[in-house]
């Protein structure tokens, strides 16, 4: 395993809710990473992250890890769940939420 990967891992495997995005939640640098870092505000979810634009290595390592070509990429306890329209699609159906709720991790109620 490279290093990048072993990187990767360790964030998917270590955090319940983990985001590899474009910018930090507090400024993202893509609108699709700002949609993501706005539903898990939203939503209360407790997240870390890491900036994919600080290190080429990792923008594309992230990319042959998950087998996706796009960024942001969302995981939760260590299962990659989708990009900015996967997350968005399943947040406005209600399917995050409960997808959520299932793995343990804590949702503010937002009915």
């Amino acid at each position: 395993m490279t290093d990048i990967n072993a990187f990767i891992d360790e964030k998917v495997k270590t955090n319940d809710v983990f985001l590899f995005m474009k910018g930090t939640p507090d400024f993202p640098q893509c609108g699709f990473s700002g949609q993501v870092v706005q539903i898990l505000n939203y939503l209360g979810v407790e997240y870390d992250s890491a900036n994919v634009l600080e290190d080429p290595e990792l923008r594309e390592g992230i990319k042959a890890y998950s087998n996706w070509p796009t960024i942001p990429q969302l995981y939760v306890k260590g299962e990659f769940v989708g990009g900015a329209d996967i997350a968005r699609e399943m947040f406005q159906s209600g399917e995050l939420q409960s997808f959520l709720e299932g793995k343990g991790i804590a949702v503010r109620q937002t009915a």
